[in-house]
This record gives structure tokens, sequence and C-alpha cells, in this order.
């Protein structure tokens, strides 16, 4: 009988030991996000998170999940991971947030072809970072080693995140009406969409694309600013400006018969957008589908409202513009004058 061969897991190519050393690194980070709702966070098999107490007469939970997409390329290529967890979470948390929901807490799927523990825990850190900034706790997540469907230092990135509101102040465009004002925030750059095109770009124009600090810089996060806000000043809806850029991302939140109208000289785009535009020939409605073009959430308020609403956001540090003005349109579509 022919010997058995002598196999065990680390032979094909899962290191167990180097996942329990990258849990124990980002440990310390996922512990400053705590918040009092968590009862039980990384370490188990599931994390126990209560309602926070007290405040709120009926809440419901809203989830949502997403990823960063092929920025994660450019950001490996050039070693420049430690602003990619902060896109992760913005990508989700500002999701929750257009139904004006407190984010609680994120969970993170972090999945690689080798467990390179510095690699890691540099992006969990930073995806800690990234709660921070949101206010929600990091509560666990799943590092995953799969040799064979990940070359060893590629990784792919997905976060989920959980936020509460109140049942009678959920955001659903149900007010928006005919002559509401479209206020919108200032992005940081491009975000997190857009970069098979943009590497596509950089490809063919070699040096002369911009900085990889500038391409690379993290997607803002609107909690705080946006949370004021909702305590401030009656809002009937917001948008956050991600895959589908100003086109597709507004009329989501839009009953059927209305449109906007956004007139693109209310704001200035940065630099990185005029470079795409210089760069390539791009249709313009292509150009403001793909790209948030420098405004990467949006605020509909009454007419009556806007002066308010400027004031309570310029007062959180944001840049904000009146961008437009929501129209009967049976088509329920975004016009870009």
């Amino acid at each position: 009988m022919k010997d058995k061969p002598r196999l065990n897991y680390r032979d094909a190519g899962v290191h167990l030991d180097s996942a329990e050393r990258l849990i124990e690194r980002i440990r310390p980070s996922a512990s400053r996000t705590a918040r009092p709702e968590v009862l039980a966070g990384i370490g188990g098999f599931g994390a126990l998170i209560e309602i926070p107490p007290g405040r709120y007469r009926s809440p419901v939970l809203v989830a949502g999940t997403d990823g960063v997409g092929t920025k994660l390329l450019l950001a490996l290529k050039h070693d420049r991971l430690d602003g990619i967890g902060v896109d992760l979470v913005a990508m989700c948390a500002n999701d929750v947030l257009v139904h004006g929901a407190e984010p609680l807490f994120f969970l993170d799927y972090y999945a690689t072809g080798r467990i390179d523990v510095e690699q890691g825990a540099r992006v969990i850190q930073s995806i800690a970072e990234g709660c921070l900034e949101a206010g929600c706790a990091l509560v666990g997540g799943e590092t995953a080693e799969l040799p064979g469907l990940y070359q060893s230092a590629d990784f792919d990135l997905a976060g989920f995140c959980v936020g509460v509101v109140e049942r009678d102040r959920i955001l659903d465009g149900s007010a928006v009406r005919t002559g509401d004002r479209v206020i919108g925030l200032a992005s940081s750059g491009i975000h997190a969409n857009g970069f098979s095109l943009i590497r596509s770009i950089l490809e063919r124009s070699g040096a002369n694309g911009p900085a990889v600090e500038l391409l690379l810089k993290p997607t803002r996060i609107y909690v705080r600013s946006i949370r004021a806000l909702l305590e401030s000043c009656p809002i009937h809806a917001l948008a956050h400006i991600t895959g589908g850029g100003l086109i597709d991302n507004p009329p989501r939140v839009l009953p059927e018969s209305l449109g906007l109208r956004l007139d693109p000289t209310r704001w200035k785009q940065p630099p990185v957008f005029d470079w795409i535009q210089n760069t390539i020939e791009m249709d313009r409605i292509e150009f403001y589908r793909t790209f948030n073009a420098g405004i990467g959430f949006i605020v509909i308020v009454a007419p009556e409202q806007v002066a308010r609403a400027l004031r309570s956001l310029e007062a959180s540090g944001e840049r904000v513009f009146e961008i437009g003005e929501v129209i009967e349109d049976a088509n329920h579509a975004v016009t870009i004058r």
C-alpha cells in the first residue's frame, strides 16, 4: 500500500497562526471605536449590540453593504493602503445615513491570497479610523486566506454597516416636492467610483496623470455633518453620490413623477476631474454618470430652509453649494444644464 502524503493546512497555503496574530494586532484599534451598546465584539462567533437604550420609541434598523472596487488595485500598486479602510466605511456608512439613520456598528470582510500581518493591520486600522469618523463601532469581521483564489499579495474588502432611526423620522423621499432645492456637499475627490476608467486613463497617459495621493484621497464621511443637520433643519431627502454619479443616484430618493435639474456652474469641481475631461473624450452625461464631479452627497430641502441648512453644514466644516432644484419630470431623471 502506497504511503499517504503528509500534509497540513499550512502546506495548502493557509496560515492559521498569521490570522491569529492579525486579530491580536488590530484588537486595540477596534477597541477605540467601542460604543456603550456593544455587549460583545471581536473574538466571538458573533457581535452583540443592543439598540441604544432610552433613545428610541420605535427603532428601525438600517443595513448597508459595499466594497471599494478597483481603487484597491491602484492602492496596492503604489503601497497606499492607509486610507483604503476609510473608503470602505464611507461607502457603507454614508449609504445608511441617507435614510436618516445613525450608524451603530460595522463589520469587515478581508480576503487575501496569503495573510501579511503588516499589510492586514494597516488596512484594518484604517477601517477603525473610518469607524471613529463615522461614530460607529468596529465589532468584528472575517479574515479569509484563500490561496488559489487570490494571488499572494492581492486582497479584497467588503463592509457591512447597521444603523438605527426612529420610525417616524425615516427619510424615504416621500416628502420631496416640486420647487425643493438641492444642496451639494463637496467631495474629497474621486471617492471610490470610476477607478476602472481611471486606471485605463493612467495606462494611456503614462506619467502625465495627477499625483497618486490625489487619486487615492479617501472618501469623505458625512455622518457627523448630516446628523447635526437632521437635528436642526427639516430635510426632505438625502442621497449619497456613489456608482452612477449625479445621474443615477438622486432619482433613487425621488417620487416617480419628479426629477432634478442641476447646474454645474454653481459648484467648482476638484482639478482631478478637469484632468479626466482634458485627457479623454467623454460624453458629458456619461461623465456625470460615472463620477461625482465634486459633489459627494446631496440634501433636498424646501426653499425656505436653504439658508438654515447651509449654515448648519458650513458650521460642521462642509463646503456646500446650492446646485439645483426639484422639477416635474415624467422620466424621473436628472437634467444637467
